[in-house]
């Protein structure tokens, strides 16, 4: 999956992460307990996510970024918010 094609499957999220980031480890803990499906993508060894990531976020490459079935984004958003997003 690229940042072109990163929209994901109902009930589900991409995540944008670094594999040093605790907060993204966190919210793939409280994901994974959850049951929330996501595909992760590293934004160190994909240059198109991390420049989406940054268009996101106003030039700057800030993780965890998620994005949903519905095309929004959030920058490490709690997983309320996620999953209010999803509609859970």
């Amino acid at each position: 999956m690229t940042a072109i094609d990163n929209t994901p499957d109902t009930g589900t999220v991409t995540m944008y992460s670094t594999p040093w980031c605790g907060y993204c480890r966190r919210l793939k803990k409280q994901l994974d307990e959850s049951g929330i499906g996501y595909v992760e993508i590293d934004i160190e060894q994909d240059p198109a996510s991390a420049e989406f990531v940054g268009s996101v976020n106003g030039g700057n490459h800030v993780v965890p970024t998620l994005k949903y079935p519905d095309g929004s984004t959030a920058t490490n958003p709690t997983l309320v918010q996620v999953k209010q997003a999803l509609g859970l």
